[in-house]
């Protein structure tokens, strides 16, 4: 590919250096950059996201991989379209739902990608980084004003975690990455952080979702399950955004005192769905008559 221009990108959290490139016939493509360090994670990701472009998921279709002098790159097709977070939520509240059911139904397809069989037990793996969460976060100088309601649920429910299935994950599947095209579908971006977990995790985003928009986050988690949702799918997911929670003070400190402040207001929102944790049924989570009074 004969490259002839090449515009950096700043937006997100990867350590890739990520550019907007230009051909010689004036087709953009996306540019991403990682350290040669990364070559075996980069080149396994890349497979994969051609596994899933198979499945015939609207993406950033991978198209070239290899080594340049920077590090080891990755050219993936360039979406024309608006950030899903900042359209979605400006939409009708019918539109804002049916794009997030959009958002479940390929998520749902993404997961039909199966784990392999050398995988190591979910809830071997999982109780690990629980106990390591709640180690940093005990010795972490910033807590919750109710963070123990957070660990009492988790420790309350690890027994659900035994005997759940694993799939290939996208990693970071919420509406900050996702986009709407010119055709006014929706796209699925940002696979960096892909791995192979419980199905049901990869809801654990879901936070960044029901603060864009809670009728999007409704309709993810019905597109997902067909609006047969199982009661021990609201159980885990609590436990999941109870994790992540625990975790997001201590991580958010490097970053300085507004990003902590954020994390500690995201987590009296979550207390305040889930009543300080005792109804695994978030408050957020709109129910079939109030889905038909916006159709």
């Amino acid at each position: 590919m004969n490259i002839v221009n090449r515009e950096p990108i700043l937006e997100g959290w990867s350590s890739d250096k990520k550019y907007c490139i230009t051909d010689e016939k004036g087709a953009r493509f996306l540019l991403r950059i990682s350290d040669i360090t990364q070559y075996d994670t980069k080149q396994s990701e890349f497979m994969m996201m051609q596994r899933v472009a198979a499945l015939g998921i609207p993406m950033c279709l991978p198209i070239e991989f290899g080594i340049c002098e920077e590090g080891v790159y990755s050219i993936q097709s360039w979406i024309d379209g608006e950030s899903a977070e900042n359209l979605i939520p400006l939409l009708p509240s019918n539109e804002q739902y049916e794009f997030g059911f959009e958002a479940g139904r390929i998520l749902h397809k993404i997961h039909s990608i199966s784990a392999p069989a050398s995988q190591e037990d979910w809830a071997v793996r999982f109780n690990r980084k629980i106990d390591i969460k709640i180690k940093k976060y005990d010795e972490c100088p910033i807590k919750y004003p109710k963070g123990k309601a957070f660990i009492d649920y988790i420790n309350s429910n690890r027994h659900l975690l035994n005997g759940r299935p694993q799939v290939y994950q996208h990693g970071d599947f919420h509406i900050g990455n996702m986009m709407v095209d010119r055709n006014g579908d929706l796209c699925i971006i940002d696979f960096n952080r892909n791995d192979y977990g419980d199905p049901w995790e990869e809801f654990n985003r879901i936070v960044w979702c029901v603060q864009k928009s809670p009728l999007f986050a409704t309709g993810m988690v019905n597109g997902y399950f067909g609006s047969d949702v199982p009661m021990d799918f609201w159980k885990l997911l609590a436990l999941y955004i109870s994790s992540n929670t625990l975790s997001s003070v201590y991580w958010a400190i490097p970053f300085g005192e507004s990003e902590v402040k954020t994390m500690l207001n995201q987590a009296e929102e979550v207390l305040t769905w889930y009543a300080d944790m005792s109804n695994p049924i978030p408050t957020w989570y709109l129910h079939e008559r109030d889905i038909n009074s916006f159709e």
